[in-house]
This record gives C-alpha cells, sequence and structure tokens, in this order.
C-alpha cells in the first residue's frame, strides 16, 4: 500500500508538472472567463450560452489533458527505463497501474475541479444580455495572471516546478473568488443545485477517460494511445445512435449490443441541453452515472492491470 500511495503521488505531481498542463489549464480558464463578454447581446440566451460554453470547454480540455498526460508521462518512464527500475524493486504490476490510475485521475478531476469554479464565476459575471459584471471580469482575469506569477515567483526563489505551483496557486484563487461570488453576489437567474448537479457529472467522463489513457498508456506507446483515446471519445459522443438502437437479425443486435457496452457514452455526463430548458435533474440520475463511471473504470483498470502483466519492461528502455 506504502508503494501505491508514493507512486500515485509522483503521477500526480508528474502530471502537474506537465507544461501542456498549465497551458491548457491556462487557455480554458480564460475561455471559460470571456464566455460571458462574446455572447452579450443575444436575446435573453445569455446565461445559456454560458453555460454551454463553459460545460463543453471544461469537458474536452478535462478529457484532452487526461490523455495527454497519461501517455506522455508513462511511455517517457518506458522509454527511459524507470519502470524496469521501479518492478526491480519490491513493486508489483498491480501497484505499479493502480498507482498510475489513483494518480493521473487525481490529475485529471483537480483540472475539471478549477475549471468547474471558473464557469459558476462565469455565470455570476453574465448579468444579462447586455451587460456583464466588469468588477467581476477583471478580478477573474487577475487572478489568473496572479497565478502565474506566483508560479514564477516560487520558481525563481526554490527552483520548484512554475506550472505544478501555478496550478496550485490558480486553485486557491479561483476556488476564493467563487465562494465569494456564493456568499456576496445576486444569486443569476438559474438553479445553482441544477447547475452544481450538471458540473459534477463531468467529473465521472473525465475518471473514465483517465483510466482508458492510463490503460492505453501501459500497452501502447504515446501515438497509438492517443489515437486510440481519440477514437472512443467520438464514438462514445455518437454510441447511441450508432449502436443503441434494435435491429431484426438478432446476431447483428447482440454485435451492437457489446459494441455499446464496451464504448463509453459520453452523452450520460453531458447536462447542457437538460439545463438549457431548465429541466431537473434527479438525484438518482447522478448516482447511476457515477455508478456506471465506476464500474467501468474498474473494468477498465482490471484490463489494464491484465494486458500490462504480459509486456517486457525492459524492451521498452533505451
Amino acid at each position: 500500500m506504502a508503494h501505491l500511495y508514493r507512486i500515485a503521488v509522483n503521477s500526480f505531481r508528474e502530471a502537474l508538472r506537465e507544461p501542456v498542463y498549465f497551458l491548457m489549464l491556462f487557455g480554458a480558464l480564460l475561455l471559460i472567463g470571456h464566455y460571458p463578454w462574446m455572447t452579450l447581446f443575444v436575446f435573453r440566451e445569455q446565461l445559456k450560452l454560458v453555460l454551454d460554453g463553459a460545460m463543453a470547454t471544461t469537458m474536452f480540455f478535462s478529457l484532452a489533458v487526461s490523455v495527454l498526460c497519461a501517455t506522455t508521462t508513462i511511455s517517457r518512464e518506458m522509454r527511459n527505463g524507470t519502470v524496469l527500475l521501479l518492478l526491480s524493486k519490491p513493486i508489483t504490476r498491480l501497484s505499479f497501474v493502480l498507482g498510475k490510475v489513483a494518480g493521473i485521475v487525481a490529475a485529471s478531476v483537480l483540472f475539471c475541479l478549477i475549471c468547474n469554479c471558473a464557469s459558476v464565476i462565469s455565470i455570476y459575471i453574465a448579468v444579462d444580455q447586455f451587460r456583464m459584471e466588469m468588477g467581476l471580469y477583471v478580478a477573474f482575469i487577475i487572478l489568473v495572471f496572479l497565478a502565474c506569477v506566483a508560479g514564477m515567483v516560487m520558481n525563481y526563489l526554490r527552483g520548484t516546478s512554475f506550472s505544478e505551483y501555478s496550478v496550485y496557486a490558480v486553485l486557491l484563487l479561483v476556488a476564493g473568488m467563487m465562494i465569494y461570488c456564493f456568499k456576496f453576489q445576486p444569486h443569476p437567474e438559474m438553479s445553482m443545485v441544477n447547475l452544481s448537479k450538471a458540473l459534477i457529472l463531468l467529473f465521472p467522463a473525465v475518471v473514465v477517460m483517465s483510466v482508458l489513457a492510463v490503460g492505453f498508456a501501459t500497452r501502447f506507446d504515446v501515438v497509438p494511445s492517443m489515437c486510440f483515446c481519440s477514437l472512443l471519445f467520438f464514438l462514445g459522443l455518437i454510441s447511441s445512435y450508432l449502436f443503441g438502437g434494435t435491429y431484426t437479425d438478432p446476431a447483428l443486435d447482440i454485435v451492437f449490443s457489446l459494441f455499446y457496452a464496451a464504448i463509453p457514452n459520453w452523452q450520460y455526463f453531458w447536462m447542457a441541453d437538460a439545463m438549457a430548458v431548465n429541466s431537473t435533474i434527479p438525484l438518482s440520475y447522478v448516482w447511476w452515472s457515477i455508478g456506471y463511471a465506476a464500474v467501468y473504470s474498474v473494468v477498465v483498470t482490471v484490463w489494464a492491470v491484465v494486458f500490462f502483466q504480459n509486456r517486457e519492461a525492459a524492451g521498452s528502455a533505451r
């Protein structure tokens, strides 16, 4: 258990130290913060457009960063022989895979959490169709750049990772600003309970993609892993239309049902459409989606462990 914990912590910090992690986080936050400005004069649809854009940005960037971090960190360890060094110690392949899954999932969930906090702030910035809360908008942009300054200061004074400490700083600043909005800003014309459920459902999607990315990265190199994850992402968006129907041929129906079960359906976690029509999201549906993601993640983790058992780690070292 101690080995698993250390691998998970190291994997988490390695993911945060990847330059692409902070670059994508920085870009996602700026996009989410600018949506209220880009949706002015849209005839009473501003809040819906801001929420839809913020959720889409959060989901796409979170899924992308989970794939990039998993493939680059694990594949790099395969190439430079770090995996061979770890496995030469009393560390099992099961502990290695579980530690990698836990670390990458934690980093991806943190990314999604920061973006969700920014999405709530963006909703508060969008006052109505003709104006926005300029004070909050300017404060949010300043806080994002202040996080960069904090990362630079820590890097200069202590030689720490700029990306890692910038992420910690932006988490504290954005979360603090979200709490300020809850306490001191007038609530927008939107159910905050429903909004919370819609944002929470993004976390299971990120967890599923992170586990898939780790599973592919432990077996394949960077490019094949990214191709497989991208294919599953696009197929999962339309899996209900491709494989969710019923067919007259029983054999074809069985095959398509297997594909429908094997490919993660990202539409289960996408509630922007329900928010657009002010439909209430049942709490039971939230738990059902979390359970679906948990079962799927466990199955993929078992698959990753089984396939990694037969991989020759020494053959990947240079």
